[in-house]
């Protein structure tokens, strides 16, 4: 049955527009995108085989052009429409936490971090330079790896705090894997990093963990 014969509180657009977009699920947020489905398939039975076949909507929005142009009924153009649509909720969040931006709970952090971090294939590790009242400075991300680790060099990031002129630095990175949780690896360099910054005074707020969820390595007072 295609979607105009369904229910107009059931259609995805018409559900978005009564009800807002946090009413909708994954695929019917997707399907709005998609706009039309293949032969035998709507676009929202079109969006949930994306993403069953994807490992959901991160993994969907993660893949490469061509492993994206792979599935079917995609290809180039939805490819740089998806591409443009999430570029400009990156720039929209940016926009959101300008310089001067004041970071007050991990919550906010988390937010902020997730949306910078979490569509990356691969590990990047990144720092929030502050200021003596927790106003961003500059965000920066420090050091990109492979899928299962970066090479993060607390120097570079000691100078970086120095010519920022920071008081203090919330860590962050991401897990490609989708598990958040803190490894013993994330715990050593984050200490590190601690006891490097503190001989400058500059203190470490937090380290946030990103994948599925996020992880506020402070919440858990390891920080």
């Amino acid at each position: 049955m295609a979607i105009t014969d369904w229910p107009a509180d059931q259609r995805p657009r018409e559900k978005l527009l009564a009800r807002g977009p946090g009413a909708l699920t994954d695929a019917e947020l997707l399907a709005i995108f998609l706009r039309t489905g293949v032969t035998g398939k709507s676009a929202v039975d079109l969006a949930r085989e994306l993403l069953d076949n994807n490992n959901g909507l991160r993994g969907l929005l993660s893949l490469d052009r061509e492993a994206f142009c792979a599935n079917k009924g995609m290809g180039d153009a939805k490819y740089a429409q998806l591409q443009a649509v999430i570029e400009m909720a990156r720039r929209y969040l940016q926009e959101r936490l300008q310089r001067g931006e004041t970071f007050t709970s991990p919550e906010t952090t988390s937010d902020y971090v997730r949306h910078r971090l979490r569509h990356y294939p691969y590990e990047v590790f990144a720092c929030l330079f502050l200021d003596t009242r927790h106003r961003l400075i500059e965000f920066e991300e420090m050091f990109r790896g492979t899928i299962d680790g970066a090479s993060v060099h607390t120097r570079e990031i000691v100078r970086k705090a120095l010519t920022h002129n920071a008081a203090a630095v919330i860590l962050a990175h991401n897990h490609p894997s989708g598990n958040p949780e803190p490894s013993q690896a994330d715990k050593r360099i984050t200490e590190r990093i601690r006891e490097a910054l503190s001989l400058i005074d500059v203190r470490v707020l937090d380290h946030i963990v990103v994948g599925d969820e996020t992880v506020s390595m402070a919440a858990r007072g390891i920080v």
